[in-house]
């Protein structure tokens, strides 16, 4: 679990990609990152520790061992995170947003951030407001399994996003501003604080960013389907009842009352 506050930040030196290597010794794919001096990320890591990279849970599968604290590390990248994920597509030097998992006497300065990444989203356009920079940007639709049958599409994602709600993009939590679920958008605003905090600001219209939509919408969409599954007609019915009288009276010029 995380908070959505990027840690590793400082001056003009960033946590960049060193290596995307598809064919490890394993046989899959690992991602090692390089830290700059001044980083104290990892002062306490040990193996097998979450961190997030680009708002993405990766297990430390390996830390250099010759500068205390660590001055890199390696994770390993599943298949199922290639398909839904921008990681795939890094390149060396890329910047990189990094968060460790919060810990219980941690402030939730952010929100709930599992970083589990629903699916990729492109910034359609960067505006600046002011010392602000205001982004749109739209889900892409995703195939979450080799052979296709695990697809989202993009309205799969747009459902869970509201105006003044929390996303995760690039692991950053932020406010939405702006919805519009016909057109399929959103956007966010970075402050001139934020802007020299996180990756994301230096990115650009076509870009791609990992989006992590607020995990407690799908735990209140799950709840109420339920409850409307066991006590549906009960429920539904005077619903609708109520909303065709509506039309109708609409469409005579009536009112409804």
């Amino acid at each position: 679990m995380f908070t959505g506050l990027v840690e590793e930040i400082g001056g003009n030196a960033y946590a960049v990609v060193a290596e995307l290597n598809p064919h490890d010794e394993t046989g899959g794919t690992s991602l090692t990152i390089s830290l700059p001096e001044s980083s104290m990320l990892l002062r306490d890591a040990l193996l097998g520790d979450s961190i997030s990279v680009n708002g993405v849970c990766l297990t430390a599968t390996s830390l250099s061992q010759t500068e205390v604290p660590p001055r890199s590390f390696t994770v390993g990248i599943a298949p199922e995170t290639l398909r839904l994920t921008n990681l795939g597509s890094l390149t060396k030097g890329a910047r990189v947003n990094l968060e460790r998992a919060v810990r219980a006497d941690t402030r939730m300065g952010g929100h709930f951030v599992q970083g589990h990444v629903d699916t990729t989203a492109e910034i359609l356009e960067v505006r600046p407001d002011g010392n602000a920079l205001t982004l749109r940007l739209a889900p892409r639709s995703s195939s979450s399994s080799s052979d296709g049958n695990g697809s989202s599409s993009a309205a799969d994602a747009m459902r869970y996003i509201v105006f003044k709600g929390y996303v995760a993009l690039d692991g950053a939590s932020l406010t939405v501003t702006r919805v519009d679920d016909g057109e399929g958008w959103f956007e966010v605003m970075l402050i001139a604080y934020t802007q020299d905090k996180i990756a994301l600001a230096r990115k650009r219209p076509g870009d791609s960013v990992n989006l992590e939509v607020d995990v407690l919408a799908k735990y209140a969409e799950k709840s109420m389907a339920g409850y409307l599954g066991a006590q549906g007609e009960i429920i539904a019915r005077p619903i609708l009842e109520r909303m065709v009288q509506n039309l109708v009276a609409q469409a005579m010029g009536g009112h409804s009352s």
